[in-house]
């Protein structure tokens, strides 16, 4: 998927459809079976530094030209800069394909973080007199064990499958956007600050997530497809488990510290900053901790019946629509449609469209290329080939994100991962009427 630029829902197979389409696992019926040995997925991404950006902006004046690189740099950071970061780790040797079903373990980390537009306004532009400049952040870290039962199946032109997962919480950190805020002042003498940040965390946690696919057959060397990612799914922290007991976690004691004070399940963190009438001659004599006063507290996080909040987090959906070409048979195309549901935990809530080419001329070493455009800062160029020798499965893949080469890429992403089969290699058998 990495290196087809993620136009990947009527190409998926085997293991792999798990995630992206279940009822692809229909036409791996006339198959051998596929046992993954590990996959490993990592991903970093930004939505403004790049090697083009930083070195451009290296002595450019930003006020010449009508204040021309002030704005190149507001138009691309927009909503703010965001940092994103993703891991999908094949938990070793349990992950199996055969017939029409699948089973797949795999380990989940997502970081996803997010500054204001507002310290760039401030940084270029200082802040206008009794305005208040929102300089609000937010963040959030989740890491999880997914568990999956898929299985498909087939009707006389077209497939429809489903994934049942099992979401088992590992940690969750994330601020909290409705109670908190960050607002600086600036008067005729001096600026003030007033900033509460209400950070919720989870350790152990259990839900569930659904994922549901269509697929069509092959007709005149087209497929269509279409699948719901994680359409219903969400996951409920600080609930006792397993985890919480080997770390020693319960409503009275955390494993976490802040403040000095460990944070039981059922409690959260709180970070308040506030300054009043500091001026540049005070930044210049006195010391931060006189200037700036700093409180970090652990809180009950109650419900509005006052008790413990188990609170949910939205697990990241996507729709995802697709078709494929076998041109002839060594060369096949493939287009996809992409929209996330949110836009948040690295998922964009805008639409997303890719095309890919796989060039087979040499059946043991498939080559692929793909590419990723959505809008003028969200683009992705990817590349990559496997070696499919006898029962060794290998691919392996690499892109650049938000960018399309070295010099103007804000992010990049490698893949690879190591799978068995039959000593036959995975070819389709005949497909038994149906």
């Amino acid at each position: 998927m990495v290196a087809l630029g993620g136009a990947y829902t009527t190409q998926a197979d085997g293991i792999y459809a798990v995630g992206v389409n279940p009822a692809n696992l229909t036409y791996q019926h006339g198959k051998p079976f596929m046992w993954q040995i590990g996959t490993i997925n990592l991903g970093v991404v930004n939505n403004f530094f790049s090697l083009e950006n930083t070195m451009g902006l290296s002595g450019k004046n930003l006020e010449a030209e009508s204040q021309r690189g002030k704005y190149e740099i507001y138009d691309q950071v927009r909503d703010g800069l965001r940092f994103s970061q993703d891991l999908h780790l094949a938990l070793p040797a349990l992950n199996y394909a055969s017939g029409n079903m699948a089973i797949t373990n795999d380990l989940v980390t997502i970081n996803d973080i997010k500054m204001p537009f507002g310290i760039f306004k401030f940084i270029l532009d200082g802040n206008e007199i009794n305005e208040a400049l929102d300089l609000e952040y937010s963040r959030e870290q989740m890491g999880l064990l997914e568990h999956a039962f898929s299985f498909a199946v087939p009707t006389e032109k077209f497939s429809w499958g489903v994934s049942l997962k099992f979401l088992q919480g590992l940690y969750y950190m994330g601020t909290d956007p409705d109670s908190s805020y960050t607002f600086l002042t600036t008067d005729t003498t001096a600026f003030h600050l007033n900033a509460r940040y209400f950070m919720r965390h989870g350790i152990g946690g259990y839900g569930t997530a659904v994922d549901v696919g269509f697929a069509s057959k092959e007709i005149n060397g087209w497929r269509v497809g279409l699948s719901l990612i994680n359409a219903v799914g969400s996951i409920e922290w600080n609930q006792p488990s397993a985890l919480t007991d080997l770390l020693g976690v319960s409503d009275e004691t955390g494993y976490f510290k802040w403040g000095g004070q460990e944070v039981p399940r059922g409690y959260a963190m709180v970070h308040e900053i506030t300054a009043d009438s500091v001026t540049i001659d005070k930044l210049s004599k006195s010391e931060w901790k006189d200037l700036f006063k700093e409180r970090k507290a652990v809180v009950k996080d109650l419900d509005s019946d006052g008790n413990p909040r188990q609170f949910k987090v939205r697990y990241p959906g996507l729709l995802r629509m697709g078709v494929s070409k076998q041109i002839d048979p060594d060369i096949q195309i493939a287009g996809d449609l992409v929209a996330g549901f949110s836009n948040r935990l690295g998922v964009h809530q805008r639409w997303k469209i890719s095309a890919g080419l796989q060039f087979t001329r040499f059946k043991s070493i498939p080559m692929r290329i793909g590419y990723m455009y959505g809008g003028k800062y969200l683009k992705e160029l990817g590349f990559g080939a496997g070696l499919h020798a006898g029962p060794i499965i290998y691919d392996f893949a690499f892109s650049f994100r938000n960018g399309i080469w070295f010099h103007n890429m804000k992010g990049a992403s490698i893949s690879f991962g190591i799978a068995l089969t039959s000593l036959k290699s995975r070819k389709d058998k005949s497909v038994p009427s149906q």
